[in-house]
């Protein structure tokens, strides 16, 4: 069964598993997401998904600003998000790869060399960002140029910078991913 996405008049009426299914399907399953999310936007009346979604951001990065830098529920949001291109320890891909993200990925398959060089900047990048996680809206770049943007953020080494970028990056992929859903956008 497929999903589709509730009319954007609807979401205020929602119940609360139906607003984190929605939430879901347009970002990654995150409880940490969910509970910033529910209480401070799905009260409101919405024309649009993006509308909804560029609210979202909005509130996500205020989120940032008003937090202690070292908040782990910052840690908890982005790494909701896959490793480009790699599961989970102990999992296959299969298993760790939402629907959504297993197809938006389908560009970043290659070679075994490509692969690994592909495991080596997700590792460099954990290791320079502790407890982030490297997102961006890969859809439709290729493997090529998803690596040259992780490898120049590892070299600008600027973590806040990271964690806007990493909300950035997540609202842009719900944008793409409200679209395929059947949003009217």
């Amino acid at each position: 069964m497929t999903f589709a996405l509730p009319p954007i008049e609807t979401l205020p009426r929602l119940s609360q598993s139906e607003k984190v299914e929605v939430l879901d399907h347009l970002f990654e399953p995150c409880s940490t997401l969910a509970s910033i999310l529910l209480p401070r936007v799905f009260n409101e009346s919405f024309g649009s998904y993006v509308e909804f979604i560029e609210r979202s951001r909005a509130e996500l990065l205020n989120f940032l600003v008003t937090v202690d830098s070292q908040d782990d529920r910052i840690s908890k949001i982005i790494a909701a998000h896959p490793r480009l291109g790699a599961p989970k320890p102990g999992t296959t891909k299969q298993e760790t790869l939402s629907v959504h993200s297993s197809s938006e990925q389908r560009s970043l398959q290659g070679t075994p060399e490509e692969q690994a060089k592909l495991a080596g900047l997700n590792e460099k990048y954990e290791e320079t960002f502790p407890g982030l996680r490297y997102v961006v809206f890969v859809n439709g770049r290729s493997r090529v140029v998803v690596m040259e943007n992780m490898e120049e953020r590892i070299a600008r080494n600027d973590i806040e910078l990271e964690k806007k970028e990493a909300f950035n990056a997540m609202c842009d992929i719900a944008l793409d991913r409200a679209r395929k859903l059947g949003a009217k956008l």
